[in-house]
């Protein structure tokens, strides 16, 4: 855990917890829909393995969110001037939940309804994720931002565990029973929804919105304030050069952990021959190192300093995909996965992190607005660009595993300009302005 010191004045450990409850409450959706049950089902059941399953799946997921991109910005330039991160987190948290309980009632042909549910549904929990990550430096101190950061990411995925556990324990009862696919994954739609809604509670119950509303966008009117504010921002962007530099490092790197979330389970079933079940106990263990990896890499951030951090977990990304494309056994995947997973809570934890340092006090949910434009910009890159070499080469899912070494080898690259405490001193001179 962390000291009571870690946290910012008028802080309670309680709150914080509240805070990591969203974590937990999401981590449900990436687990059990985008990445372990809903997107292998998609492909396999919805879409009947064509050979344009992959490549609809990651351009349904590229246009939700291309949606995030060009409007989370100016949500969070909203949020900020008119105190509303809470009130906007509950209303996206709604919209997700029942979304993702609709999904059940996508089954085998029908692609348009399960894409345009998938867009909205990750749409909203796209939102979400993003408002959620603003109230971190409001919570931390900038010396502790790492370990708060990597307590409520490596908590999330203890919600993400629970999730696929509950799904996986009936999943199992289901297929004893002669249920097909097409009847027990609905109901892990609704599982997964529930559990969402019903952990978020807490967050609502506990967290605080500290914010104040800015005097000018009540008389101006909260839209047409909030875009003055991102435009400013916008002009002012030479001032935050390291905060840019993160934001390109991260449109590379976070590709690659997108083409993770999005495509291990489609992988591990079409080029290494797992079954559905045991690809779910795959990614149950995967997220059990990647809530170790959270967790436990926080407390090193913090200690050797945000950028080495997270170049490493960089290097381990490369190591991932180069193991995951040579395999050709269970037990090899088997590693890739390990290490897959200890590298992903603590990149994701890392780079939110350094977020937070670079950014100022009364923009917190505006510079997390760029910092989801920047990631949701990966998460087309990343997953279009393996659909696209999959569809092109015929299925060759290997190429496209490989391929995506160069987008952490980018990010590692475009990591070495970032000066965290220049950007840190940038951050501390617009609070005092």
């Amino acid at each position: 855990m962390f000291s009571q010191g870690a946290l910012n004045p008028g802080v309670r450990k309680r709150e914080v917890f509240g805070w990591a409850m969203y974590d937990f409450a999401n981590s449900g959706y990436t687990t059990v829909v985008l990445t372990a049950v809903f997107a292998a089902y998609f492909v396999g059941g919805i879409a009947g393995k064509a050979e344009w399953a992959t490549f609809a799946w990651t351009a349904a997921l590229s246009v939700s969110y291309a949606i995030v991109m060009f409007t989370m910005p100016s949500i969070g330039a909203y949020a900020d001037l008119r105190a509303a991160k809470k009130r906007l987190l509950a209303m996206f948290t709604i919209g997700c939940v029942l979304s993702t309980a609709a999904l059940a009632l996508a089954g085998p042909g029908s692609v348009a309804l399960a894409v345009l549910l998938i867009i909205i549904s990750n749409t909203f929990y796209s939102y979400g994720e993003s408002l959620t990550a603003a109230f971190l430096p409001e919570l931390a101190k900038p010396a502790s931002l790492g370990k708060v950061s990597g307590w409520g990411w490596g908590f999330g995925y203890f919600g993400g565990m629970l999730a696929l556990g509950l799904c996986l324990g009936y999943v199992i009862w289901a297929q004893g029973q002669g249920i097909k696919a097409e009847r027990f994954v609905p109901v892990t739609m609704v599982i997964t929804a529930l559990l969402y809604g019903a952990a978020a509670l807490v967050t609502f119950w506990l967290l605080r919105e500290r914010a104040q509303p800015n005097p000018d966008a009540l008389r101006q009117g909260g839209i047409k304030a909030s875009l003055q504010q991102l435009r400013r921002t916008y002009l002012q962007a030479r001032n935050f050069k390291d905060f840019m530099w993160l934001l390109l490092c991260a449109v590379f790197y976070q590709g690659g952990v997108a083409v993770a979330v999005t495509l291990a389970a489609i992988y591990a079933e079409t080029e290494i021959g797992f079954k559905q079940q045991e690809t779910m106990v795959l990614i149950f263990v995967l997220n059990l190192a990647a809530a170790a990896g959270a967790f436990g890499w926080g407390y090193f951030q913090d200690r050797i300093g945000h950028k080495i951090a997270l170049a490493i977990t960089l290097v381990g990304w490369i190591a991932t995909c180069v193991i995951a494309a040579t395999t050709t056994t269970k037990g090899g995947f088997w590693w890739a996965a390990a290490i897959a997973g200890l590298c992903m809570g603590s990149s994701q934890s890392a780079g939110r992190a350094m977020a937070g340092m670079f950014a100022p006090k009364r923009q917190l949910a505006e510079f997390y607005g760029l910092w989801t434009f920047a990631i949701r910009l990966a998460s087309i890159i990343g997953p279009l660009s393996y659909g696209a070499i999959t569809w092109a080469t015929g299925g060759n899912q290997r190429l496209a595993i490989m391929s995506t070494t160069a987008l952490f080898i980018a990010g590692l690259l475009l990591l070495i300009p970032v000066n965290v405490s220049r950007g840190r001193q940038a951050a501390l001179q617009a609070d005092a302005a």
